[in-house]
C-alpha cells in the first residue's frame, strides 16, 4: 500500500514538474510587446503543446493538447498562458495595428461589427445575426479591413444566378443522397424562369426557402430518391385515364424531390416538359436534372389538392401553409397531421434565416 501511494506521489510530482515547463516555456517578459499576431484561433481546431494563435488582440500559447478552449477563460490554470499583445508590423493578417473579435458560432452581431474569421479574414457585419458563418452566410457579412475600412466587394453572385448559392445548398442538405446535385437542380430551373425570380430579392429567396423545405421534408433531407414504402406502388395506377398506365401498374411511385406519383401526373408533367415519362417514368430516378424538373412543374403550375400551386402562394403574400396545402391537403391540413406541418414550417423557417429575409405570415395550413 506504502509502495503504491509513492508511486503515485512520484507521479503527480512529475506531472507537475511537466506542466511547469510548458507552462514557462515562452515567457511573456521575453516577448516582444507588439509581436506579430500568429493564426486566428478557431474552436473547431485541435492544437497541441506549444501551438500559438492570436485571440482578441493577444498570442496565446498552448500547454498541452485541447480543442475548444477559449483563450482567457480558465483563469491561471488554463491550458492557454503567455498572452503577449500582438498587432504589430510583420505578421498581422489584417494589415495594421487594430483590435479585432475572432469570430464565435452563436455569438450575438450587431449591423457594424468587425470579426476575424479561422481563414484569416475580416469581416463586417451588414444585418444583424446571431453568429451566422460570414463564408456562407454572405448576405449577413461583407469583407472589410481589420479597422472596418472598405476592401473588395463581397463575393460575387452565384453564376447560375440561383437566389440560393452552393454553398448555402450544401448547408441546407449535408447528408443529401449525390443523385441530387446542384448543378441538376440550377439546370431545372431553366424550363421555370419566374421561379424564386419573381416579386423582388426578399420574394425570390423566401420562395427558394419554401420549395427547398417542402422537398426536403419529403425526401428526409435530399435523402431518399423513391417512395420507401413499396406496398403503395400499385395504387399509383389510375385505370380511368383513357391512356392507362402503359408502364405497369406499379410503375408510377413517388420519385424525385417532390416524390411524384400517379399515372395522370408523370403523363401531365411530361407533356409540359417534353419528356416521356408516361411510358418511362424510371427517367425520374436515373436523371438529376429531369428528377428536379418535375419537382419545379408541380411546385409552379399544380394546385393539387389545394387552391393554388406553391409558387403563386409564396410570390401572392398567401404563405408558406397555403404550399404545403398544395402538396398533402387534408392529409396533413386542418389539423389532418400538425406534427407533419410543423416539421415542415420548421425547416422553412431555418432556410429563410439562412438565406437572411423573413418568413412572411400565415405558415400554417
Amino acid at each position: 500500500m506504502l509502495q503504491r501511494q509513492r508511486k503515485r506521489t512520484l507521479a503527480i510530482i512529475g506531472a507537475f514538474l511537466v506542466t511547469a515547463t510548458l507552462a514557462f516555456a515562452i515567457p511573456a517578459s521575453q516577448a516582444s510587446a507588439q509581436a506579430a499576431c500568429g493564426p486566428a484561433w478557431n474552436s473547431a481546431t485541435a492544437y497541441t503543446g506549444g501551438a500559438v494563435v492570436s485571440y482578441n488582440g493577444s498570442n496565446w500559447t498552448a500547454q498541452w493538447w485541447t480543442q475548444g478552449e477559449t483563450p482567457g477563460t480558465t483563469g491561471e490554470w488554463g491550458v492557454w498562458r503567455d498572452q503577449v499583445p500582438c498587432g504589430g508590423s510583420g505578421g498581422d493578417t489584417g494589415g495594421g495595428d487594430c483590435s479585432f473579435t475572432v469570430w464565435s458560432a452563436g455569438a450575438d452581431y450587431q449591423v457594424g461589427d468587425v470579426v476575424l474569421y479561422s481563414d484569416g479574414n475580416y469581416y463586417v457585419a451588414v444585418h444583424a445575426n446571431p453568429g451566422y458563418d460570414p463564408t456562407i452566410s454572405t448576405w449577413f457579412w461583407d469583407p472589410t479591413s481589420c479597422d472596418g475600412g472598405t476592401t473588395d466587394p463581397p463575393d460575387p453572385p452565384d453564376p447560375s444566378g440561383f437566389v440560393v448559392s452552393e454553398t448555402q445548398f450544401n448547408q441546407m442538405f449535408p447528408g443529401r443522397n449525390s443523385f441530387y446535385t446542384y448543378q441538376g437542380l440550377v439546370e431545372a430551373t431553366a424550363s421555370y424562369p419566374g421561379f424564386a425570380n419573381t416579386g423582388g430579392d426578399t420574394v425570390s429567396r423566401q420562395e427558394a426557402a419554401a420549395f427547398l423545405a417542402n422537398i426536403g421534408h419529403e425526401t428526409g433531407g435530399l435523402v431518399y430518391i423513391v417512395e420507401q414504402n413499396t406496398g403503395n406502388y400499385s395504387h399509383y395506377c389510375d385505370a380511368n385515364q383513357p391512356y392507362g398506365c402503359p408502364a405497369g401498374q406499379s410503375a408510377y411511385y413517388g420519385r424525385g424531390p417532390m416524390q411524384l406519383s400517379w399515372n395522370f401526373n408523370y403523363n401531365a408533367a411530361g407533356n409540359a416538359l417534353g419528356l416521356p415519362l408516361l411510358t418511362n417514368p424510371w427517367l425520374v430516378e436515373q436523371n438529376s436534372t429531369v428528377a428536379w424538373q418535375t419537382a419545379l412543374w408541380y411546385w409552379n403550375t399544380q394546385s393539387g389538392p389545394g387552391t393554388m400551386s406553391g409558387h403563386t402562394a409564396m410570390t401572392t403574400g398567401a404563405g408558406f401553409g397555403e404550399s404545403i396545402r398544395s402538396i398533402n391537403g387534408a392529409v396533413e391540413c386542418d389539423g389532418g397531421n400538425p406534427a407533419q406541418v410543423q416539421s415542415r414550417v420548421t425547416k422553412y423557417q431555418q432556410f429563410a434565416s439562412l438565406l437572411g429575409v423573413p418568413t412572411g405570415g400565415n405558415l400554417y395550413c
